[in-house]
């Protein structure tokens, strides 16, 4: 049995991750388009391209980690090694040069390519983590539960600080729009650097896997896993889903609803802004976190992401209805708090059936490929980010929406098709991915019942990784010659 501050400190690296991630989601295409200055086609471009990359990358680095072999671990030393160039390509890639505009387009491939690369660095190991730090299926049910629930933490606290360390900088200091945003990712990117080192401080692997074939029958027994295929479509689909959404946020509360909109708590009126939205979702993202153990427990893993969706579905077509005025903005929040619930509840379970997925590969196959198992959800996250957030920007162009930078976003008057588009892609475009999600995830064959029938059966394989794992002084020298 894993100890609490195991699973507290294992929860602190997708708070890093997620803080940058969901600015990178949210923020990121409205930043291209309306800070850095890229046209709605450049910006999509890049956004498909670099973020491919950093899927394609995923599995690289997920043989790497599964043949590391140090005193700390397979997957962990990577969480400190790679902590500080996590934080200072955050950085650069918020950084506005003063250039000409094909030059400026070049700093942006580079930028963002370095992001997407480092973050599979570090992220690829850690989400590897899971499938060591337990044998038990359900304790790493809990674990993922962790994960997502410091996660969408950090999500809040990001979101919610975003537009108003934005704004302090530009009214304060008197900087920039360009400046602004880049002192805000500063100040995220410190924060982000201390939580990694934190998680590697705080955790440990306490299973020994090893991967005894060769990279070429890593990846044929990977293609043959017909458990891996469904869930990749279905991971895809629910980060389409939430990409989709949360990309088009900036854009529908500019344009749709509006700088100047309040909502009314009996007489005093509160400003309806984007970062409000958001972050609000990610505290119901936090209680559906907290739902997953025992709704998963009782239902199944399956039975409940079935379920999920289809409520999604439902939801997210309920939003359309919903009228622009004060009135109405109390029923968006309240749909986007169900619906975030619900977003909380599918991704801890995801990445526990990603855990299940490694196990039944391990047995089947005989050999442990955990890391190349959980880079490839690395994978569907980010294929489905890229597929979401190009297609958000090129459907905007195609309908005729107008650009403008900080000053005027929101004062253009829109065209009635692209006003219409940011309808459809808050609502029924999201609701036709979940659909998909339903349809691929019911055929999906890894069942309560057999799941625990495999760890049963590796339980006799696996060893216990002894030891107390203390980082000595000499063991990044031992990491360093093995991978030399």
């Amino acid at each position: 049995m894993a100890k609490l501050s195991e699973k507290i400190g294992y929860g602190f690296g997708d708070m890093s991750s997620s803080m940058f991630w969901k600015i990178f989601s949210y923020y990121l295409p409205f930043f291209y388009s309306n800070i850095f200055g890229l046209s709605l086609i450049d910006a999509g471009v890049l956004v498909l391209v670099t973020r491919i990359w950093d899927a394609v990358s995923d599995p690289m680095m997920g043989i790497l980690a599964d043949r590391t072999n140090t005193r700390w671990g397979k997957y962990r030393p990577y969480l400190m090694i790679m902590a500080a160039p996590f934080s200072i390509c955050g950085i650069l890639l918020f950084t506005t040069p003063d250039w000409a505009y094909g030059a400026k387009l070049i700093w942006a491939y580079v930028t963002y390519i370095l992001m997407m690369t480092v973050y599979t660095g570090i992220n690829v190991p850690y989400g590897a983590m899971l499938g060591v730090v337990s044998e038990s299926s359900k304790e790493k049910t809990v674990f993922s539960s962790f994960r997502m629930f410091f996660a969408y933490g950090g999500s809040f606290i990001a979101l919610a600080l975003w537009e108003p360390l934005c704004g302090m900088f530009a009214d304060s200091f008197g900087m920039s729009p360009a400046t602004s945003w880049q002192f805000a990712m500063i100040v995220i990117a410190t924060a982000c650097f201390i939580l990694f080192l934190l998680c590697f401080k705080l955790t440990r692997e306490h299973l020994r896997t090893e991967s005894t074939v060769s990279i070429g029958k890593d990846f044929r027994s990977l293609l043959s896993n017909k458990p891996w295929w469904l869930l990749i479509g279905a991971a895809l689909s629910f980060n389409m889903f939430c990409t989709v959404r949360g990309a088009t946020v900036a854009y529908f509360f500019a344009d749709v609803i509006g700088g100047d909109a309040n909502i009314y708590f009996f007489s005093i009126a509160f400003l309806f802004y984007s970062g409000l939205f958001l972050s609000i979702g990610e505290v119901a993202n936090m209680a559906g976190v907290a739902m997953t153990v025992p709704i998963a427990g009782r239902f199944g893993k399956k039975t409940t992401f079935i379920c999920v969706n289809a409520l999604l579905v439902v939801f997210s077509v309920l939003f359309f209805f919903v009228p622009v005025s004060p009135a109405g903005y109390w029923w968006m929040l309240l749909l986007q708090i169900l619906i975030s619930v619900l977003t909380g509840i599918m991704s801890p379970l995801v990445w526990s059936m990603y855990a299940d997925v490694s196990d039944y590969s391990e047995l089947k196959n005989n050999t442990a490929s955990t890391g190349l198992i959980f880079s490839s959800s690395s994978m569907a996250q980010k294929f489905g980010g890229a597929i979401g957030g190009a297609a958000v920007l090129w459907l905007l162009e195609a309908c005729g929406y107008v650009t403008g930078g900080t000053e005027v976003a929101g004062s253009i008057a829109q065209p009635e098709g692209a006003i219409t588009c940011l309808w459809m892609l808050m609502t029924f475009i999201p609701a036709a991915v979940s659909v998909i999600a339903i349809a691929v995830v019911s055929f999906y064959p890894l069942t309560t019942e057999r799941v625990d029938a495999i760890v049963t059966e590796l339980r006799q394989r696996r060893m216990p990784l002894s030891g107390g794992n203390s980082p000595e002084a000499d063991e990044m020298t031992d990491f360093a010659n093995t991978n030399s």
